[in-house]
């Protein structure tokens, strides 16, 4: 955080001369006193930089049955914790309700790493009742928007780019574009080490104009002018609950 000069030498003159004329007898001034204007400009403080919003672990896992699944995952906190991963999303898929979206705050990446890939995790999902290989995502966030809003359901992209800084200037110019088509950005960031792979977390408020956005000849002219490479991959899930 910057730090603010206050002109000190001129505050401490100023407090010295007050003190010495009030301690004339009686409170009063002597007749060869003179009265002098000791306010001191001080400059105006610069309002704090945002602070950088704190690296993720996204996981996606397809579950044989996502109501059995989630308390067995909850009842694992604390393994997390050790690791340096704290919960804070459980979404559920909505075309696939049994695909599960974790969303954890994460300390150290290496450490994050050592538990994604540890017999320990392996075993405990396969007890949990999940199917397939897990995909995880280590994600530097470069923005995060927390404010209070309605809308729970949400839809996650991720692709490749080309090119990070001409992606996101292209990214930004269109964000009534998204407006319009029912997606509110709530979420950026790109792979730790990785800036050309780029996740993006929308609020959705109109489904059906996300899915025809989606689908549209717009929208794929935008991500070839943005350097988009290759086809993303995307999800549509309803956040269960927030930690």
């Amino acid at each position: 955080m910057k730090q603010f000069k206050f002109f000190a030498p001129i505050a401490v003159a100023a407090s010295l001369t007050l003190f010495l004329f009030s301690c004339n007898s009686g409170g009063e001034k002597k007749a060869n006193e003179t009265s002098a204007d000791t306010t001191t400009a001080v400059k105006a403080p610069e309002p704090a930089p945002p602070s950088k919003p704190g690296n993720v672990l996204i996981v996606q896992v397809k579950v044989a049955n996502f109501e059995k699944w989630k308390p067995g995952y909850e009842s694992h906190d604390s393994i997390r914790r050790s690791y340096g991963l704290t919960n804070y999303i459980v979404g559920r898929g909505l075309d696939d309700p049994n695909m599960a979206v974790v969303i954890l705050k994460m300390d150290d990446v290496n450490k994050a790493k050592e538990f994604t890939g540890s017999q320990d995790l392996k075993e405990r999902m396969q007890k949990g009742g999940v199917i397939g290989k897990p995909v995880f995502n280590f994600l530097e966030v470069v923005m995060n928007d927390t404010s209070a809003i309605e809308q729970t359901t949400r839809l996650m992209m991720t692709h490749k780019v080309k090119d990070w800084d001409a992606w996101k200037k292209e990214f930004d110019s269109h964000k009534q574009v998204r407006l319009d088509a029912g997606l509110i950005d709530r979420g950026l960031g790109y792979s730790v080490g990785d800036n050309h792979i780029v996740s993006i977390v929308f609020a959705v408020t109109d489904m059906q104009k996300a899915k025809a956005f989606m689908g549209s000849k717009d929208l794929k002219e935008k991500m070839e002018k943005a350097g988009v490479d290759g086809p993303p991959t995307s999800l549509f899930y309803n956040i269960v609950q927030k930690y």
